[in-house]
């Protein structure tokens, strides 16, 4: 048995630590706030902030942990480097974590040091310099947080005249503690996808199908899989995925999210080193693993023979449109359940704000399904669901 020390316990952190105790693991789970999702299926939780790097020091040197498994983006990142030092196991590494957890690094890392495709891009640290960036770039333009996640503070610039919108969106939605912003291009993509891509213990990386999704304001509202898409295209997201990755170095699972235009190609665009919330279409039973699942055996160096597309699956979020102190009801959820190959999953969130994100309706279909009608009902059946 190892004992896991997740940092962040949102809903993506909760799955992962039941993935893990059906392993036989030990979790601790870690974050700013009592009673979040994954501290309710956890052996022990810790609240501090994340970003406190001696809280986060002191959590380690009382629980010992074999392995640190970070969650979220606004971490410490560099005390990772000295809890590695020390023997203990950051997934997928401390190096993986670090560049990822701020898009500067990533983005050099993949466009400047292995010619991976991207948008055209510069940073800004001001709202001066956003403004003179903004006009070499050219609009529209996309304009984000160099540290954020799930799409918090990005925008997209049409004219010079938003830009002060755009960086006013930005500092509001950065999760960490940095004020500079990417500009990038504008991509006229015909549809975006997230490759789960698995880097094992030893040496061999696999993919799952890709993963189409929907996105407003920045934030996930839908996935499906697979996406269709041409094979020379998931080829070319497949060598980018397996070629950043394996710079990154690790065990676990990444979402690597890419532009897929039908005529200039595939983009490169973002990097998660864990779970992805589109891949909570995994839940649904599409896969037999789902991206938790697979998750927890390539931290731990457990086997994974393959991984199959049993289904075509689709996922839609329940929002909240109410704000509200202490643990919400929900309507809704046995008319949802009514749809034969339909699950609900309440992420336990013991608080609410207008659209948070307060769980997901999976559905399933035989493969060769029309991947729309499926979409339509599973979003059908999300939409019965309300927070009161």
């Amino acid at each position: 048995m190892k004992k896991i020390l997740l940092l962040g316990s949102g809903e993506l952190g909760k799955e992962f630590t039941i993935a893990a105790k059906r392993l036989g693991q030990y979790v601790v789970a870690c974050d700013a706030y009592e009673h979040a999702p994954a501290m309710q299926v956890a052996d022990e939780c810790e609240v501090f902030k994340m970003l406190d790097g001696d809280a986060l020091a002191v959590a380690v040197k009382k629980h010992q942990p074999d392995i640190i498994v970070p969650e979220i983006e606004a971490i410490r990142t560099e005390r990772l480097y000295d809890f590695e030092k020390q023997g203990i196991q950051v997934v997928p590494s401390a190096r993986a974590v670090n560049y990822t957890m701020n898009r500067r690094s990533i983005r050099d890392l993949a466009a400047k040091e292995l010619g991976v495709k991207t948008a055209h891009y510069r940073y800004a640290a001001s709202l001066e310099e956003l403004q003179e960036h903004a006009k070499e770039i050219g609009f529209p333009c996309v304009i984000k947080p160099l540290m954020s996640s799930s799409g918090h503070g990005q925008s997209v610039a049409r004219t010079e005249a938003d830009l002060v919108k755009s960086w006013d969106e930005a500092q509001h939605g950065s999760r960490g503690d940095i004020a500079e912003v990417i500009i990038e291009e504008f991509i006229k993509f015909d549809f975006e996808i997230t490759l789960l891509t698995v880097t094992q213990k030893n040496g061999q990386t696999l993919f799952c199908a890709p993963i189409g999704h929907v996105q407003k304001d920045g934030d996930y509202r839908e996935s499906f899989q697979p996406m269709p898409m041409r094979p020379e295209q998931l080829k070319q997201a497949q060598e980018m995925a397996a070629l950043v990755t394996g710079a990154l170095t690790g065990s676990g699972i990444w979402g690597v999210e890419f532009f897929v235009s039908n005529e200039q190609g595939v983009y490169f665009s973002e990097l998660s080193p864990r779970p992805h919330d589109t891949g909570m279409v995994t839940l649904s039973g599409c896969q037999n693993l789902s991206e938790f699942e697979l998750h927890a055996r390539a931290v731990l160096g457990l086997p994974i023979p393959v991984i199959k597309q049993e289904k075509v699956g689709a996922s839609a979020v329940v929002l909240s449109e109410i704000e509200k102190q202490g643990y919400p009801d929900f309507t809704g959820i046995e008319e949802a359940l009514k749809e034969e190959d339909t699950d609900v999953r309440i992420f336990g969130k013991p608080f609410t704000r207008f659209h948070r994100r307060m769980g997901v309706v999976v559905c399933s279909a035989p493969l060769g399904s029309d991947i729309n009608a499926l979409r339509d009902k599973c979003k059908a059946q999300a939409a019965k669901i309300k927070v009161i």
